[in-house]
């Protein structure tokens, strides 16, 4: 990885594109991984780089929602096992949530890679590689169809970091409550998932798991009502409302 310079105005974002490219180099991260990570870095200029309110609010629901859930499962990418692989892990122990190998642009050879690099940050158990516990997930035909019939096909609560508008959407028909981190607030994902968490994922992460422990000492009915409470459309407003005043600000001082 090159060395950047901490004094360097956006030695954060740099720091997420090197781990990208080595993620890619590493047999982590597809080509279009990349692209997709351009179009995500382009919203967080707009959002100005920062968790906003309206993205706090999300984290604080997703954190009660995983902390009701029967059975959780946790997603996983190449963009994702790249960026923060040891807080997904972390996050899985956290609600004890099972991992789930899941791919749009799929290859065995990937898949393994993934794994390998969850294991090496502490995972155990990873699901997504048995065929012989393979399960077609309904309305959808990109190779996301295939999950594995002990994580995703039963979970009642998925979390889709870094998602694709379709698979939310066969999600969600199939009962399942989803909650993802996106960037783009007018993306299918984001209007689609039960709780859209609009900011980076490298920092909303942490504060999930951060959240989560906050949380964990509150009882049933109490985490029910942050959930009950919260409306992902109204969220999604606010953050486009955000996007808004960031450019407005900019206007100004152009």
């Amino acid at each position: 990885m090159s060395l950047i310079p901490k004094s360097h105005p956006r030695a954060k974002s740099l720091l997420i594109r090197e781990k990208l490219v080595e993620g890619f180099d590493n047999g982590l991260v597809a080509k279009e991984g990349l692209l997709a990570q351009g179009r995500g870095e382009a919203f967080d200029y707009l959002l100005g780089e920062k968790t906003g309110k309206a993205a706090k609010q999300a984290i604080k629901a997703a954190a009660a929602q995983l902390l009701v859930a029967k059975l959780p499962v946790i997603s996983v990418n190449g963009n994702i096992a790249a960026l923060c692989p040891k807080q997904i892990v972390k996050l899985s122990k956290q609600i004890k949530a099972k991992l789930e190998v899941n791919l749009f642009y799929t290859n065995e050879k990937r898949k393994l890679s993934i794994i390998k690099t969850l294991k090496k940050n502490g995972a155990s158990e990873i699901l997504g590689s048995k065929t012989t516990s393979s399960k077609k997930l309904p309305g959808i035909d990109s190779a996301r169809r295939i999950v594995d019939k002990n994580g995703i096909f039963v979970a009642d609560v998925v979390v889709v970091p870094l998602e694709d508008g379709d698979r939310t959407m066969a999600l969600r028909k199939a009962g399942k409550i989803v909650i993802t981190f996106d960037l783009n607030p007018l993306s299918r994902t984001s209007q689609t998932a039960d709780i859209t968490i609009v900011d980076n994922v490298t920092r909303a992460i942490d504060l999930l798991i951060i959240e989560l422990k906050k949380l964990s000492k509150k009882n049933q009915k109490s985490l029910q009502k942050i959930v009950d409470n919260f409306d992902n459309k109204k969220n999604l407003r606010e953050n486009v409302i955000q996007i808004k005043n960031n450019l407005d600000r900019r206007a100004k001082i152009a």
